[in-house]
């Protein structure tokens, strides 16, 4: 595999399986390997499984997904603060966590209609928020309208107004 990289300039990748038994399990079982070399090193990855199926069909498109998932939660975690439950009363943190849930479904509608084909397309939590969401405006309202004035210079008031015409839109 180093030698392929390194001629092709190319990651190299092999997924493989294997049976293998500690002395603390009662039986052998099912080990699926993942092996790539690339600019990093090696990185190998290992899924201990009961599942039947081709090994390279279960690692794309099942336990890769599952680890995608846990990287959005993470994500969202993180982002969205949903962590920040240090309240002493349980209300307070069931707030703290409802907001963040309700936080991430914001994103994941901003995601899904506001977004696509922009720049922030697979953005993540905190990159929407520092670029998109916080920011500063005046903010003027009369009888029949709200308006936002927002700074001539700021990078993304394009991506902005494209998101707010989407979100316009029937």
């Amino acid at each position: 595999m180093k030698d392929d990289y390194h001629g092709t300039g190319l990651k190299q990748r092999e997924v493989g399986e294997f049976v293998y038994a500690t002395q603390s399990w009662a039986r052998e079982r099912r080990v699926i390997t993942r092996l790539e070399y690339g600019g990093q090193g090696n990185d190998s990855r290992y899924v201990v499984t009961h599942l039947t199926g081709q090994a390279q069909a279960l690692y794309d498109d099942l336990y890769c997904q599952r680890g995608e998932a846990e990287n959005r939660i993470k994500e969202a975690q993180v982002g969205l603060f949903a962590t920040r439950t240090s309240c002493q009363h349980f209300q307070g943190n069931q707030l703290r966590v409802l907001l963040a849930a309700l936080g991430y479904v914001l994103i994941e509608r901003l995601h899904a209609l506001a977004l696509p084909g922009t720049a922030l397309a697979c953005a993540q939590v905190e990159t929407l928020r520092i670029k998109l969401l916080k920011l500063a405006a005046v903010v003027t309202r009369n009888t029949r309208r709200i308006r936002l004035y927002l700074a001539s210079n700021w990078p993304s008031a394009d991506i902005f107004a494209h998101a707010m015409s989407q979100l316009r839109s029937p």
